[in-house]
């Protein structure tokens, strides 16, 4: 896949605090890039920058390979939900992306009640935005961000706020902008167990400095259970393990780690004891993902 947004080294100052501080991430076509950081961490700092929203103190950012604070002409290929959705509170859905729609140059009522259906806004006629509820509000907000059917989509903490349900809609329409729209994503949110549901590739940003930037695979490996086992002859327990059709191990003097089959501790405990193999030790450990946001930032008391 090509790029289609990197930030190099981009730095934010505000008189003596460096909100960001030489963040260099890689977006590429056809993603959804999840950005994850605690309140204040600077996410919203750095979207607002790659969006053109805020100059950088430092550093650059492009998109397609090109320069994007010199590049006017890409500001009609990007859509943008920052912190507000900016929605006019007495109209109604289909008013405010006129409102939008006419600043674009775009006027067409019936690609803009596609828009809304496709958000799953499809019925909600003359009813003031007012009385929407705050999933609706935010579904709109992304609807106005897309009536220039942009290449790539920046939401700020999209699920924030959000009742469960909310939060499972605009999961789904994230997934679907992404593989029946095709557009690039990228999401900032404070809850990584949500962005892992969404996300093909993260960016952890701590203080203003990116920690980690790295696959959902590489993500999931870091979290992975592993059974750390201790016996009367490890290396006569190796045996069992491939005859068991296990594979997936580790052999050192004073432990075995297996990092397949993690919840068969008993059936392995049978199998070694059938070969005369006493287990001395059996645990499992592994991390959430929570517990690696939080050991890779610092700890859940800074959270």
């Amino acid at each position: 896949m090509s790029l289609i947004l990197s930030t190099d080294n981009i730095t934010k100052k505000f008189k003596s605090k460096t909100a960001v501080n030489q963040v260099s991430i890689h977006v590429e076509r056809g993603q959804v890039y999840g950005l994850i950081g605690r309140n204040g961490a600077g996410k919203t700092t750095l979207l607002r920058m790659i969006s053109n929203l805020a100059c950088p103190t430092s550093g650059s950012y492009t998109f397609y390979d090109e320069n994007g604070a010199n590049n006017e002409a890409m500001w009609g290929r990007v859509g943008v939900l920052i912190e507000d959705p900016g929605i006019f509170q007495n109209l109604s859905a289909l008013q405010n992306l006129k409102a939008k729609a006419l600043a674009a140059g775009i006027n067409n009522d019936q690609y803009l009640l596609d828009l809304l259906n496709f958000v799953g806004l499809p019925n909600v006629g003359k009813k003031a935005v007012k009385n929407f509820s705050l999933g609706m509000r935010q579904r709109l907000g992304i609807a106005i961000a897309m009536v220039n059917s942009p290449d790539l989509l920046i939401l700020d903490e999209p699920i924030n706020g959000l009742d469960p349900q909310g939060i499972a809609e605009v999961r789904s329409l994230i997934h679907r902008l992404c593989t029946e729209k095709g557009i690039t994503i990228i999401i900032s949110s404070h809850i990584l167990e949500e962005l892992s549901k969404v996300a093909d590739r993260y960016g952890i940003i701590h203080e203003g400095v990116l920690l980690s930037e790295t696959s959902k695979e590489e993500l999931m490996e870091q979290c992975k259970p592993v059974l750390y086992m201790n016996t009367s002859d490890n290396q006569k327990a190796r045996i069992v393990l491939s005859d068991m059709g296990i594979s997936d191990f580790k052999v050192f003097d004073d432990h075995i780690e297996i990092c397949e089959r993690t919840k068969e501790g008993g059936a392995i405990s049978m199998a070694l004891a059938k070969a005369d193999i006493q287990t001395l030790e059996m645990r499992q450990e592994g991390q959430s993902l929570e517990d690696y946001y939080f050991r890779l930032t610092g700890g859940a008391k800074n959270a």
